[in-house]
């Protein structure tokens, strides 16, 4: 094994001529002898020394000699021994046992195996030697303090002074985009930061190869790096007559693979159709008043149909895109909870129903002057959270999707029948969720599709709480032959527009599909279509995981797909 060095540029002053590089040393230039002689050299004295050391124990033990009374002979054999058997240990690498012999320095890169940005960085611009001339003679580790550099990557003097202001605290961490301006710069020094204060390295965190400009004010504060997930894709997935590559972010095991098989069953039985039911986003603020009769008062006034036309044109100034629905009304006491419901076009659209909302409690204190807003959110909303109101009245897009299972497909791809579908759906997802409590669960694991596309197309990850709402639905039809399949899924909250579906990747993952960014001709288009896919590539996931349920098939699917089984002691070194 080779430790490849970067070009050293010595001194003026040294013996060496200017801008001649450094000798790049090798491990085997630890020996004068070639490599392959000396790899023989060790492995006779290995076995030789072994033979030795055996043939004169075996003595020791038919002459009732003591094993650990040793001559000198002995003692050397026993040392050649150890010696050859620590080169050996490193496969002909000299390289190996050099390495802990002398160390390896900081700017020293293996190609090999530095992988990390961070580590990359380092080694980004060339190492100057600056040192004195007795320093310049390889090694020169051993005159130059290497815990000096600073990680991740070298910084300039006004860099360092910059880190050790935010560790002191005298420079905000959060300010330093705006006082920089410079989000790459910042998120590097931010880093750096973290690292002396905490103690802690982020060398397997990526900096570099990321667009920090893209999430400055939108997505993500105080950035010092970025997490990688892989991507998958599903499909192609047949729906309403259309095929989509379904791209999936995640980390877990045979999720792609199942769904993809999911995909595949659906698509040799002509496809899957859908239906959108509802379209509309919620916010619901709460406010006080002295009496529950005063509550009670403005809610009927919010519930006359008469007065919904005033209300909406307070709440649609808000934006051009923004269409109040209808509000519903709860109380609670002295304190009542409106829940507002309006079209967002493609964007998800929670900001743009605050704003809406925060409109008509404005128009609303004009008549209601003793209404006291306690928060623009009141959770009968309700966002990022489990709730009947959701599961009931939907939030975001409810939609509706089936297809036909034929027979022979689901047992030649699916490897199960039908009737052991239609009795596990009915005994776990629908018996078993009841009997567990459970709210909007009565599904295998509607979760896992819809977190994995979430993630790839830049949506609310959080939101995964009341967008998998959903419940799978089995049946037997034309004469106990085929199984209809269906979920309904009350409030999947999605956008094509804002948020993280601007970043690159994600951009690129809706680009995929088909749905990225506004649709001009018809607002909102896109978004329903991203819902529709959504429900499309639920429905795949339960079918194929309820199949590899009713055969059996799980443990072992996972155990293929989903467990690693590599030598993990191997990939440490």
């Amino acid at each position: 094994m080779e430790v490849r060095r970067r070009q050293v540029t010595p001194n003026t002053g040294s013996s060496s001529s200017a801008g001649e590089p450094l000798k790049h040393l090798k491990a085997s230039d630890a020996f004068p002898l070639p490599l392959y002689l000396t790899n023989g050299v060790f492995f006779t004295l290995f076995f030789s020394v072994a033979y030795f050391l055996l043939h004169r124990w075996r003595e020791k033990i038919r002459n009732s000699m003591p094993l650990h009374v040793v001559t000198v002979s002995e003692l050397a054999a026993i040392v050649s021994l150890i010696a050859s058997v620590i080169y050996l240990i490193g496969f002909f690498g000299i390289g190996f046992v050099q390495s802990l012999l002398i160390g390896r320095n900081s700017w020293d890169s293996d190609d090999e195996t530095t992988d990390d940005d961070s580590r990359k960085n380092t080694c980004k611009d060339v190492f100057v030697c600056t040192l004195p001339e007795e320093c310049q003679k390889p090694p020169c580790a051993a005159a130059f303090d290497i815990s000096q550099v600073p990680p991740p990557a070298l910084m300039t003097e006004e860099d360092e002074e910059i880190v050790k202001a935010v560790v002191e605290g005298t420079t905000p961490s959060y300010a330093l985009e705006s006082r920089l301006g410079d989000c790459r710069r910042s998120a590097s020094i931010r880093r750096a930061a973290i690292e002396r204060i905490t103690g802690k390295s982020l060398s397997g965190l990526p900096l570099e190869g990321f667009d920090y400009e893209s999430i400055l004010g939108q997505c993500c504060e105080m950035p010092v790096g970025y997490v990688q997930i892989p991507v998958g894709i599903a499909g192609p997935l047949l729906i309403d007559g259309r095929e989509y590559s379904v791209p999936m972010a995640t980390t877990e095991g045979c999720l792609v693979a199942s769904t993809n098989r999911g995909c595949k069953a659906i698509y040799m039985c002509g496809g899957a159709t859908s239906v959108l039911l509802r379209d509309g986003m919620t916010r619901a603020p709460v406010v006080r008043f002295d009496t529950a009769k005063k509550a009670a008062e403005l809610k009927l006034f919010l519930e006359d149909p008469v007065n919904f036309d005033t209300l909406a044109v307070a709440f649609n100034k808000s934006s051009r895109f923004a269409r109040l629905q209808g509000i519903k009304c709860a109380i609670a006491g002295k304190n009542l909870y409106m829940r507002f419901s309006c079209s967002t076009g493609d964007a998800m659209g929670m900001n743009m129903v605050s704003k809406g909302v925060q409109n008509v409690l404005d128009f609303l204190q004009n008549d209601f002057s003793d209404m006291d807003v306690i928060g623009i959110s009141g959770n009968f909303c309700s966002d990022k959270k489990p709730a009947a109101v959701n599961w009931i009245e939907g939030r975001g897009k409810s939609v509706v999707c089936e297809a036909i299972i034929k027979k022979d497909v689901v047992e030649k791809v699916l490897k199960t029948n039908v009737a052991a579908l239609v009795e596990l759906n009915m005994l776990k997802n629908l018996t078993g969720s009841a009997m567990a409590g459970a709210l909007g669960g009565f599904n295998a694991h509607a979760s896992n599709i819809v977190s994995a596309v979430y993630i790839a197309t830049g949506q609310d990850p959080a939101q995964n709480v009341e967008s998998s709402h959903c419940i799978t639905m089995m049946e037997a039809v034309n004469d106990g032959k085929d199984l209809h399949v269906s979920v309904t899924m009350p409030s999947i909250e999605v956008g094509t527009v804002g948020g993280g579906t601007q970043l690159a990747s994600q951009s690129a993952c809706l680009n995929l599909l088909g749905v990225k960014g506004a649709n001009r001709e018809s607002p909102g288009s896109n978004s329903r279509l991203l819902a529709t896919i959504v429900a499309g590539s639920v429905l795949a996931g339960e079918l194929s995981l309820m199949s590899a349920l009713a055969a059996g098939q799980l443990v072992n699917a996972h155990m293929q797909y989903n467990r690693s089984n590599k030598d993990v002691t191997k990939l440490s070194s």
